[in-house]
């Protein structure tokens, strides 16, 4: 019998638990209204419901850990990119707190999803707050760079959102083509990790050659990432994933694997089963598995993420060695286990 070993998280996680916890707690204080600060506190798993202190783990930083990273690679201190990774943080759980309500989602991190609990006005109205929390405190910030860097998370939260749009869109739509499915995962999940690499050093006014540098970096590890968590979308084990297997399958979400084998010749069958209204019970998700599997769309995700990963690691080049593995160190954790 084996059994998998524990990974444990890589320094660079703690060191933005340990700085930035404490500043998005003291910026939610800030920047919400009491009104909202509850559904606000509870989505980051820090109360219950009921106000009482959590004992759970209200996520593990991966944005501010690269923003962090990124003021490390300008040439600052570990502190200086604090406010760039308290807003990167403050979109992406914006975009979370209206994910789950679009989808129907009522568990996130084994808990009740906010709007479940407080109701959907109250979750909408608590992700929108932290969207304009994050452009205040961005602005607000000391740093010679701090109108770019809230115009670069700007930037990448439009693109968020339009990549969300995108999403929605494929739903519908039996024609998708795999350069649309790529555009839509870069935006949908690219965005934010590539302005997470590049924030911190953009708010430092660093040189913009090495912002774009870290900006690319961070928009190729983002695709890595969606398309191994494709890869486990549909083939992961539900013991590590917590999802049912195949879940990506059920609900016939157009994911990169399953785009790539819709294109490849001969998915006639795969593309008629995707059609059909009726639902799949576990022969047809695995039937439909397989079908993805033999038209290469597994082999095509794995390619590719591993194909960015390495375009990734080539962006930092010319990164202090101590930085740059931490980079890739973080890269590594959130890619590496998942292909």
């Amino acid at each position: 019998m084996t059994t998998t070993p524990i990974r444990t998280l890589p320094a660079s996680l703690d060191t933005a638990t340990a700085l930035v916890g404490p500043a998005l707690h003291e910026a939610v204080r800030r920047h919400l209204g009491l009104e909202l600060e509850l559904v606000v506190d509870y989505h980051h798993g820090w109360v219950e419901a009921d106000g009482s202190p959590a004992t759970g783990w209200g996520g593990k930083l991966l944005r501010p850990a690269l923003a962090l990273l990124s003021a490390r690679a300008a040439g600052g201190a570990v502190a200086d990119g604090v406010p760039a990774a308290v807003a990167v943080e403050f979109v992406h759980n914006f975009s979370l707190l209206h994910d789950d309500i679009m989808d129907g989602d009522t568990a996130r991190r084994g808990r009740a999803t906010a709007w479940t609990l407080f109701g959907v006005p109250r979750a909408i109205l608590a992700g929108d707050a932290l969207l304009t929390a994050a452009v205040s405190h961005l602005l607000g910030a000391r740093g010679t760079g701090a109108r770019s860097a809230t115009t670069s998370l700007m930037a990448a939260t439009q693109r968020m959102i339009s990549g969300q749009a995108s999403d929605v869109d494929f739903e519908r739509r039996a024609d998708v083509t795999l350069a649309e499915c790529l555009r839509m995962a870069g935006d949908k999940t690219g965005a934010l990790l590539s302005c997470a690499s590049s924030l911190g050093a953009d708010l430092l006014g660093a040189n913009p050659a090495l912002v774009r540098r870290l900006a690319a970096f961070g928009e190729h590890v983002g695709l890595a990432f969606q398309l191994v968590d494709d890869l486990l979308g549909i083939w992961g084990d539900p013991a590590r994933t917590g999802k049912q297997v195949g879940a990506d399958l059920r609900v016939r979400k157009k994911s990169l694997p399953v785009v790539a084998a819709l294109n490849a010749p001969g998915a006639d069958e795969l593309a008629a089963l995707y059609a059909r209204p009726e639902p799949f019970d576990d022969e047809d998700v695995r039937h439909v598995a397989d079908l993805v599997e033999l038209a290469g769309g597994r082999d095509w995700a794995r390619d590719e993420a591993r194909r960015r990963v390495a375009t990734a690691e080539a962006c930092l080049d010319g990164v202090a060695d101590d930085v740059r593995a931490d980079f890739l160190e973080v890269t590594a954790f959130i890619t590496g286990r998942r292909f």
